[in-house]
């Protein structure tokens, strides 16, 4: 165990280290900086969401709301206080407004199930987003401009990894189990005494926390936002990403953040037909792969190592 978790460390050093290097050294333009704070802004809304849809079994269609909650908070807080401990407080404030307002509106809508959920929390995200169109303070449909920068390349790893390692030790946790058990067999895993309102609803709060988080990295980054980016299609795209990985792995769902991110990037020259082909890419891949690319498996050195040994037996036979 504790080789194993020295190798991943080691690897994650090593793709830090050797991406710094390449921004350092202007292989990595600004441009491609962009791409990147896209894609770790994704997988941490992804991993989010498939706790909640995933490994709780809860089909919720209002991430996009606890993103624009971290996004606008995060942002009305380093345009006061532009320094650093003003972004991480702004950081810190965005998640945990979204995980108090995915505490209050998780606790009654979570007795629903199926698409009554899912309409649920669509309705709580339009009405955040209608909200932030009407205050003042958010400056309405025209939303705010000229947000300090902050985010850089170390500011993402940190967040992106330590959003995986969080969702991930928690699933492991006894809370987290309780999560999957929900979702396999919710009258089941109440006979034998887990909560499943509370399970359920810790999911949730501990989504809408990242997705604050995500939003809040967004603003930072992007220094500018306004309510129509966090729409109905947001949310969307972000449902997308998790089913395409695969419901129930968090390694699918960084893969398949990574995977859309590029292909929209490089279709990004046919304007014309970029939206058609994106759409038919998944289209394909989920007529081939309905389970998604991971279905619920994750990525391991173990998998590697299996690879690894049936390589070996098919050449020696």
């Amino acid at each position: 165990m504790n080789r194993t978790i020295l190798t991943r460390a080691a690897l994650l050093v090593a793709l830090y280290l050797v991406v710094q290097l390449l921004i350092s050294g202007g292989v990595i333009t600004s441009y491609h900086q962009a791409t990147m704070a896209t894609i770790a802004i994704n997988i941490i809304l992804a991993v989010s969401l498939n706790l909640i849809t995933g490994f709780t079994g809860q089909f919720s269609l209002g991430h996009a709301g606890f993103m624009a909650i971290g996004a606008y908070t995060c942002a009305l807080i380093t345009m006061r206080w532009a320094t650093v401990v003003g972004f991480l407080g702004g950081v810190l404030l965005g998640a945990l407004l979204a995980a108090l307002i995915g505490f209050l509106v998780g606790l009654p809508t979570l007795r629903l199930r199926g698409d009554y959920l899912a309409i649920a929390t669509l309705g709580m995200a339009e009405i955040i987003r209608v909200l932030l169109l009407n205050f003042e303070f958010t400056n309405g449909a025209a939303g705010l401009s000229g947000i300090p920068q902050f985010v850089n390349w170390p500011w993402m790893f940190v967040f992106t990894v330590g959003t995986v390692l969080v969702i991930a030790n928690f699933l492991r946790s006894s809370q987290g189990r309780a999560c999957i058990s929900v979702r396999e067999d919710e009258i089941a895993a109440e006979s034998i005494g887990v909560n499943a309102t509370r399970a359920k609803t810790m999911a949730f709060t501990i989504g809408a926390a990242f997705a604050g988080v995500a939003g809040a990295l967004y603003a930072s980054y992007f220094y500018f936002i306004k309510p129509d980016l966090f729409g109905f299609l947001k949310s969307v795209d972000i449902l997308v990403i998790v089913v395409l990985g695969g419901l129930g792995s968090l390694s699918g769902s960084i893969i398949a953040a990574i995977l859309l991110a590029l292909i929209s990037t490089l279709l990004q020259p046919f304007p014309e037909i970029r939206m058609i082909i994106y759409a038919l890419v998944l289209v394909v891949i989920m007529i081939f792969r309905p389970q998604g690319l991971m279905g619920s498996r994750e990525v391991s050195l173990d998998l590697f190592r299996r690879l690894g040994r049936r390589r070996t037996v098919g050449a020696a036979s």
